[in-house]
C-alpha cells in the first residue's frame, strides 16, 4: 500500500499539523499557491514531492515549477493542477484515475467517470470560515481511497 499526502494553498504558512499529518507518507503532492521555497525544502525532507504552480505563485523561485504534473504510482495515474477549473485534459481518456487540485481552500472528494478528484483543502492561514486540512490518498494496486484529515488549529 503507497500512502500519498497532499496538500495545497499553505501560502507560505506550513503549519506543525500539517507536517504531523504528513509523516510517513511515502510520497507528497503539493497543489499549489505554495508560498516560498522553504516549504518546499521542508517537504522534500519528508517524502518524495511533486508540486505544481499555484496563480500565487509568481516570485522567481516558483519559475522552474510547472502548472500541471502527471506521476504514476504503479498503474494508478495522478494529474495534478492547482485551478480545477483550468483542467486541460479530460482525465478518463487519459488513463488519469485522481486528479488533485487546489485554488479554493475547500476540501472535496468527489468521484466522477471513475476518477477521484481531491482538493485537501487550505494548509496554510485560515480563509474565512473554511476548514484548515490535508488529505492521504491510499493506493493498493488499482485501488484508490481518499480522506480529508481536518487539522486542530
Amino acid at each position: 500500500m503507497t500512502r500519498v499526502g497532499l496538500i495545497s494553498d499553505t501560502h507560505g504558512l506550513l503549519r506543525p499539523q500539517a507536517v504531523s499529518a504528513l509523516r510517513g507518507c511515502d510520497f507528497i503532492v503539493h497543489g499549489g499557491d505554495i508560498g516560498n521555497a522553504g516549504i518546499l525544502d521542508a517537504l522534500r525532507e519528508m517524502a518524495p514531492l511533486t508540486v505544481v504552480r499555484g496563480n500565487n505563485d509568481r516570485q522567481a523561485w516558483a519559475d522552474g515549477i510547472a502548472e500541471t504534473e502527471l506521476v504514476a504510482f504503479g498503474g494508478v495515474r495522478l494529474y495534478a493542477i492547482h485551478d480545477l477549473s483550468q483542467l486541460d485534459i479530460d482525465p478518463q481518456r487519459a488513463g488519469v484515475r485522481v486528479v488533485v487540485s487546489g485554488h479554493s481552500h475547500k476540501p472535496k472528494i468527489e468521484e466522477r467517470g471513475g476518477v477521484l478528484y481531491i482538493n485537501p483543502g487550505s494548509a496554510g492561514p485560515r480563509r474565512f470560515s473554511l476548514p484548515i486540512a490535508v488529505a492521504e490518498l491510499l493506493i493498493d494496486g488499482d485501488a484508490v481511497g481518499a480522506r480529508i484529515v481536518e487539522l486542530p488549529v
